[in-house]
């Protein structure tokens, strides 16, 4: 591999001093970060108290070492984590051809830096590839190392071109995400309904992370996934969109990553209709599997809502 033309990573931060530590730790470990430019974007406090916590982060931040350089943005407010991370990659891709993201709880495999940069070399000239991603729901050997989907598994760590980057758009408004949209694509982004992520539309602001699958499903592209996750989230316990009580359940982002090194063999850049069928299964619920108490409390949850709905 030409070291010479190896991806930036963006990482993006806010309170969570002990998180951004461990990532970086993880990240540390992999062959090719000592050859890598590491950008972090740092989002101001929203009060007095997560000021302490933010300047906490920063402090940290300036003594990171290990990567090619470590560049430190600083935001002056809150600015809140859509705008920071959509400002961060068009301010990385507006200075570089590629990125790898990923956000301040992300556990990475030793291999996972050599398998991004990897695959953005192989697939920069298929303008259907859209997305890399370092998280899988499935875990399904049997396919190989890699399978195409159009579903955009981001989960704090992936990957894009800035050619791909530029048909992004941060909707303001669920009428304007879903334009041009019919039935069947909407059905299709679902899962039948059993992945309802455009119930995001309804948030203010919009999550990043829709718009991005809707960019995607919109211009038909693809997203090159493993068939074994390569990193492990550890902050759903507490994070900007997920918070979640770990005595219901497990997420599927929280376990073990991949630790052999993907080969990337010559496989259809095109959807495989058997895993998508799978995907209807492991997106239900977001991921999240729950055991006998989250079970009941869903169930007792999910009744009271109806009835007051």
């Amino acid at each position: 591999m030409n070291k010479k033309a190896l991806s930036p990573i963006a990482m993006f931060v806010y309170n969570r001093v002990d998180n951004a530590r461990t990532t970086i730790e993880f990240l540390q470990k992999n062959e090719l970060a000592s050859e890598t430019a590491l950008y972090i974007f740092s989002d101001g406090g929203k009060n007095e108290e997560s000021w302490k916590e933010v300047n906490e982060v920063r402090r940290f931040l300036h003594t990171i070492s290990g990567f090619k350089e470590v560049i430190v943005i600083e935001r002056p407010e809150n600015i809140y984590l859509e705008r920071n991370i959509i400002e961060g990659l068009n301010h990385v891709l507006s200075r570089h051809e590629t990125v790898i993201v990923l956000e301040d709880d992300i556990c990475t495999s030793s291999v996972f830096l050599t398998y991004m940069n990897e695959a953005l070399e192989k697939y920069k000239d298929e303008k259907k590839v859209m997305h890399i991603a370092g998280f899988t729901n499935l875990d399904i050997p049997e396919y190989g190392d890699t399978y195409f989907t159009p579903h955009m598994s981001g989960a704090g760590a992936w990957a894009t071109w800035k050619d791909s980057w530029q048909l992004f758009t941060h909707y303001t408004t669920r009428e304007e995400a879903l334009a041009g949209m019919s039935k069947e694509d909407i059905n299709k982004i679902e899962y039948g309904g059993a992945f309802p992520c455009l119930k995001s539309l309804d948030r203010n602001p919009i999550p990043w992370d829709i718009c991005w699958e809707i960019a995607i499903h919109k211009n038909k592209g693809l997203c090159l996934t493993p068939t074994h996750t390569l990193i492990r989230n550890i902050g759903l316990g507490k994070g900007t969109h997920f918070n979640t009580l770990r005595i219901f359940g497990w997420f599927e982002y929280d376990r073990p990553y991949r630790t052999e090194r993907i080969i990337l063999k010559d496989i259809p850049i095109e959807e495989n209709p058997a895993i998508e069928s799978m995907y209807a299964i492991a997106l239900k619920d977001h991921g999240m599997r729950y055991n006998w108490l989250g079970k009941i409390v869903r169930y007792i949850y999910k009744k009271v809502f109806s009835r007051n709905k």
